[in-house]
């Protein structure tokens, strides 16, 4: 019965401890994928039509918030993503964002995508339409084809 006693309030005390460490270790929350993405938000139409205003109000948050990482002309060269040795989409290409919705990407803007993190409620839903036309903007148009 001695033994017994022993054990028990050990075993307690190895379980408690276990569980303690697995408390103060933090777990890393990973943004939803692509596919993650709810069919009705991708099929989200934009309501705020692109405008000089629009982009206008757009590059604000882009300089503040986006820069960094996708470049200051969207082709994902921006410093932190450098620093961190991140592989971001080349948003001056448009075949980059050409399979995707307004609807989507303003989901992504919104909820982050893997080490983006979300703007969230941080902006008006007008202002994250805005951000959608901005990208949408800095594709870079084909030249057109010269004729012989």
């Amino acid at each position: 019965m001695s033994r017994l006693t022993l054990l028990l309030p050990a075993a307690l005390i190895s379980l408690a401890t276990l569980s303690a460490q697995q408390a103060q270790t933090p777990q890393k929350v990973t943004p939803p994928s692509y596919a993650a993405i709810p069919a009705a938000a991708a099929k989200q139409p934009n309501p705020v039509k692109s405008s000089p205003e629009s982009l206008a109000r757009a590059k604000k948050w882009w300089n503040l918030d986006c820069a960094m990482c996708h470049g200051s002309a969207g082709d994902g060269k921006g410093s932190l993503a450098a620093d961190m040795k991140l592989q971001i989409a080349d948003f001056t290409d448009p075949a980059s964002l050409k399979d995707r919705t307004d609807g989507e990407i303003f989901y992504i803007i919104k909820t982050g995508h893997q080490d983006m993190p979300p703007e969230g409620t941080r902006i008006k839903p007008e202002e994250n339409w805005d951000l959608v036309n901005y990208v949408r903007s800095l594709a870079k148009k084909p030249a057109p084809e010269s004729k012989p």
